[in-house]
Formats: C-alpha cells, structure tokens, sequence
C-alpha cells in the first residue's frame, strides 16, 4: 500500500508540474486592451491552483483505479463453462425502454410549454451529430474500420445541395436523396485503394481525404465559391408551403394558408421535425441492417478479417457497403445542415468536426446506437451548459471526457447485445 501511494504521488508531482508549465501560456498570461495597445497581463496564482488541481486529481484517480483492480480481483472467477450473471435480455429490455422514452421526449419537445428558439435550435444540432455518429458508427463501430475524415462526407452532402439549389434550382427533398448517394459514391472511390490498409495506415489515409476534400472546396472558387462559401441555399418546404413572412417565388406562406399568426419558431419546429426524421429513419434502417448478412459480415469483420475469409465472407464488399452507407448518412447530414444554414463555407468542415464526431461514437460505444445518442448529448450540451466559463469551457469539456475514458475505456454502453444469438443447449438448435 505504501509503495503504491508513493507511486502515485510521484507520477501526480510530474503531472502537476508539467501542468504549471503548461498554464504559464494557456492561464498564467492573457492580454488586456488599453488605450497604449495590448498588454500582457499575469495571474500566477491560477497557475499555481492549475497544478494543485492536476495534482490532487492524478493522485485520486490513480488511488481510484488501484481500488477497482482489487475490488475486481478479490471477486471469484467464474468456472468454465458456467454463464456469467449479467442478463443480456434484461440489458436489452433497459436499451429498448430507454430508447422509446427519449424518443417520446424527443417528438413532444417542440410541443413543450418551456421549448423556446433556444432550445428548438440546440436541439437540431444535437440530431445533426446524432445523424453523423451513426454514420461513422457503421464504418468504425461495425465494421471496425477507422475513419479521421469522415467530416468530408459531411462537406460533400452540404455542398451538392447548395450547388444544386442555386445552380440548377433544385429544392431540399430533391436534393437530400441526391446528396446522399453523391456521399454514398465518394465514400465507395475512398475504400478502393485503401482495402488492405489497417491501423496507422488506415487512419493516415482516411485523414488525407478529409482534408483534401476541404482543400478543394477551399480552392476551386469558380465551383465551390472558395473561403466566401455558397450563400441562398433554400429552405425546405412542406409540400410547397415556406414558413418564411415573404415566401420565395412560386411558393405560398404557411401563415397564410393556415391562417395562424406568423412566427419565426415554427420554421425552427419544422428543421428539427425533419432532422428527427432523419435520425429516425437512419436507425431503423442500420437496425434491420444490422439483422441482415451484410450486417452481420460488418460485426464479423471488426472481429476478425481472417476468420472472415475463411467462412466465405468476401472483406472487398463489406468495406465498400461499410464506407458507403457510413457516406450517405454523413451526406444527408450535410444536406440538412446547408439548407438549415442557408449558407455553407468550408471552415465548418474542419477536421475538429471529424474528431468530434470519432468522440461520439467512441464515447457512446464502438457499435451501439443508443449510445451515440448520449455521446452526442454530453458532446453537444456540454459546451452549453459551459457558456458562463466562456474562457474555460473546453479545458472542462475535456476534463470530461478524459474522465469517461478513463472510468468507462469502452464507452459509455460498451455492452452489445448480439444480433443473431447461437445456443448453448444441445438439441434446441435443432
């Protein structure tokens, strides 16, 4: 016990050292605006405080973890061939309950007494990374195949709908489909050359592409509008309905047609209806993927390719259909997210999107749906809860999230519940 607290106590001494050190730029100094220009002002004492707090929360939390280790060691160890206690039916039965009650939270929201622009407009941006962790969810989480620049589909979906609204004057529900399988085509050209590709590899080149991707849309000004972006991107509509106060030409106000008084929040309603629909949609359909062979050949190959080959399997498919279907939900998100906007650029697709969302779904469980949920929950609402600590919001968004890593390294539902489960009984199978 003495040996293991001066071992923590001296990797914590290190760290609130380093800590201090790194708070001298970051905390220590900040500059102050006067009528002589900018100047540097110090606060050391913050500093000092940064360390202790470094310092006391390395040693608790290496306490901590050796606490656990000996809680987990002292339990017997179960015998070969007995079940463990833990009941995946019931684990389902909570997922499957859990899942209905957000969903009812979720479409009776806009209809709240407390819902408000705020809130309307928080909430649609939770589903866009909803929609976005779920596809990244079917090419990491399920076929196991890293991915750093999935933010690129995300750029390729928001830029087909806005260069087919004002080019060719195309509206949402046209173009949200299109966008889509634009995504779904790209995603398909990038896992050609990278098929036999695994790990560092894998990530470096999937990282390239997002980032190629942003370069072109940065440079090709004649086609992409450049760093100026793509201004009047239309609106969705509800069956040629606007929920603008002046409707575009050949559309009618839905004030108008249904007599109720205009209102800037029924637009806001509307956006996030469509993106729950989105959301919606996406999960029932990677559900019953999930149930059928190429869903089953994802799970297999995250597993094991090799296991994979030799049961017939053929890998080439699966991570093209993985890469594919992962694209067309990053291009439907795009899509709502321009026609949501009005207005696309290229520094909203920058690689922090990609590593924002690669934390949904590593937070919320490589391979689980609900848990993309609560990721993008925590990932979303977080830095909002954090508004008042504007200069600090992200050092506690990362805290955060170093602490979920570390109690939970498999995410927050890192339980799966198999799809197709195989019995033990003899003689049930048949």
């Amino acid at each position: 016990m003495a040996n293991s607290i001066q071992h923590h106590l001296k990797g914590s001494i290190i760290a609130g050292l380093v800590a201090m050190v790194l708070a001298v730029p970051f905390i220590g100094l900040y500059t102050v605006s006067t009528d002589q220009g900018l100047v540097v002002q110090q606060r050391w004492p913050w500093v000092f405080w940064s360390g202790l707090i470094v310092l006391v929360g390395s040693f608790l939390m290496g306490m901590a973890r050796d606490a656990l280790a000996a809680r987990r060691a002292a339990k017997p160890k179960l015998a070969a061939g007995t079940k463990p206690k833990r009941d995946d039916a019931l684990t389902a039965k909570l997922t499957k309950g859990f899942a209905i009650g957000i969903t009812l939270f979720a479409v009776t929201l806009p209809f709240m007494p407390f819902s408000d622009r705020y809130i309307m407009d928080v909430g649609t941006t939770v589903l866009i990374y909803v929609l976005l962790g779920m596809g990244l969810n079917v090419t990491v989480g399920l076929a196991g195949l890293l991915d750093l620049g999935f933010v690129a589909f995300y750029a390729i979906g928001a830029y087909s709908f806005a260069i087919l609204s004002t080019t060719l004057g195309w509206g949402f529900w046209v173009c949200l489909p299109l966008s889509g399988l634009i995504a779904a085509l790209f995603g398909a050209l990038l896992s050609m050359p990278i098929l036999r590709l695994r790990g560092d590899y894998l990530a470096i080149v999937t990282l390239g592409f997002g980032e190629i991707t942003r370069i072109v849309i940065l440079n090709w000004q004649s086609f992409t509008g450049g760093p100026a972006g793509i201004s009047g991107v239309p609106r969705p509509s509800l069956f040629g309905l606007s929920f603008d106060r002046r409707p575009p030409e050949g559309l009618t106000s839905f004030h108008e047609v249904t007599g109720i008084t205009f209102a800037t929040e029924h637009r806001l309603m509307f956006l996030y209806l469509i993106a729950l629909t989105l959301v919606l949609g996406a999960a029932w359909v990677i559900k019953r993927l999930r149930a059928l062979p190429i869903g089953r050949a994802w799970e297999a190959l995250r597993e094991d390719e090799i296991a994979c080959r030799s049961l017939g399997i053929n890998p080439t498919a699966s991570k093209v259909s993985a890469y594919a279907v992962g694209g067309m939900l990053g291009g439907f998100a795009g899509c709502f997210f321009a026609a949501r906007q009005g207005f696309v650029s290229p520094e909203s697709f920058g690689f922090i999107e990609s590593a924002l969302i690669l934390a949904i779904v590593v937070l919320g469980g490589m391979g689980s749906q609900i848990g993309v949920v609560i990721a993008a929950l925590f990932i979303v609402l977080l830095p909002e809860v954090g508004r008042e600590f504007a200069d600090f919001r992200m050092i506690v968004f990362g805290i955060a999230m170093i602490a979920i890593m570390v109690w939970r390294p498999g995410g927050l539902l890192s339980q799966r519940v198999p799809t197709i489960r195989l019995s033990s009984q003899k003689g049930e199978a048949a």
